[in-house]
């Protein structure tokens, strides 16, 4: 039996074509790798809590992502769309606590880095780390109508769409960590810097600043229609 070599490479990753997981994966990197509020609140977090108590705040904004893009593939955008009012809600609290993120950290004590990292350990817990990391994912609910628009683009119509959903899913989550390490590497790296109160205290000035400008982005936010 004579198998077509185009048949199998379609059914390589279940049965979605190989070239467009390849086209979703570069293009997933390039978007993840660009810095937005669960970038910088994975840096911040690496930096005061160290490298490896971070990983909770990680696994806070990846279960964030990947329950907003299990939303979207579930229909909840275009439920989003068709219910006036739930949308402008949804980013006014999301803007709402963005902005909040960043006066706090505008407003944070500066000692030193050392001291700062040596209370958070002993101050925030595992729990607190996750939550706080999953609040920052879930509060953008441009998330939801990027993946409604971005994620069908990639699947094949003339086969079960579940399965494909899912692959995608999985491998946004698999990059998005990815980057979430390089940032947390970058924030441990940055320690030595900001030992100085001086720098640690503009650096707190420049993320809290960046945060609120996220907000204040997500309050433009329109659905498109």
């Amino acid at each position: 039996m004579i198998i077509c070599r185009s048949g199998l490479k379609d059914r390589i990753i279940g049965q979605m074509s190989l070239h467009s997981w390849w086209l979703f994966v570069a293009t997933v990197f390039l978007l993840s790798g660009t810095p937005g509020p669960n970038m910088l609140h994975i840096m911040t977090r690496s930096l005061e809590v160290g490298l490896q108590r971070s990983v909770m705040a990680m696994l806070g904004c990846i279960a964030a992502v990947v329950l907003m893009l299990l939303a979207s593939a579930f229909g909840l955008a275009a439920l989003l769309l068709a219910l006036p009012g739930v949308f402008d809600i949804l980013r006014y609290m999301g803007a709402a606590y963005l902005i909040l993120l960043g006066v706090k950290a505008w407003c944070a004590p500066v000692s030193s880095v050392s001291v700062q990292s040596s209370e958070s350990r002993k101050r925030l817990s595992k729990l607190t780390l996750f939550r706080t990391g999953f609040a920052v994912g879930i509060s953008n609910p441009k998330l939801i109508l990027f993946s409604a628009a971005f994620l069908p683009q990639f699947i094949n119509v003339g086969k079960p769409h579940f399965l494909q959903f899912l692959i995608l899913i999985v491998t946004f989550a698999a990059i998005e960590g990815f980057w979430y390490g390089v940032y947390a590497f970058g924030g441990r790296s940055l320690s030595r810097f900001l030992m100085r109160v001086t720098v640690r205290k503009w650096f707190n000035r420049i993320t809290g600043g960046i945060f609120a400008c996220f907000g204040a982005a997500l309050l433009k936010l329109k659905p498109a229609g």
